[in-house]
């Protein structure tokens, strides 16, 4: 059993660097942490020679976008096959369920 529930977001989306925006496909997830009162997320963005470029050139932060939603968000950490990491703590990119009331 896994120690958070991850809810996440699979599909295009749009990073926002400055006034430029690229199309992106972006695997995400995330949990609330009880701890620190704040959502986590995070995921990977799909190879991409722009984003490897605007990374390279010193861009680390940018702004995802989905259909459901934005967030600010860190890029950094590429793997072996050229997806950068990116991540935030806020509300998400993506639609989360709302708690049930109880």
């Amino acid at each position: 059993m896994s120690e958070h529930d991850e809810e996440g977001y699979s599909g295009e989306a749009t990073l926002v660097f400055g006034s430029d925006e690229v199309a992106v496909e972006v695997e995400l997830r995330g949990y609330f942490q009880p701890i620190d009162g704040r959502y986590h997320w995070y995921g990977r963005v799909k190879k991409n020679d722009d984003v490897t470029n605007r990374v390279e050139a010193g861009a680390r932060t940018a702004l995802l976008r989905t259909p459901t939603g934005e967030a600010e968000g860190t890029l950094n950490d590429p793997d072996p096959w050229g997806r950068y990491r990116v991540g935030g703590i806020s509300t998400p990119p993506y639609k989360i369920e709302e708690p049930a009331e109880h």
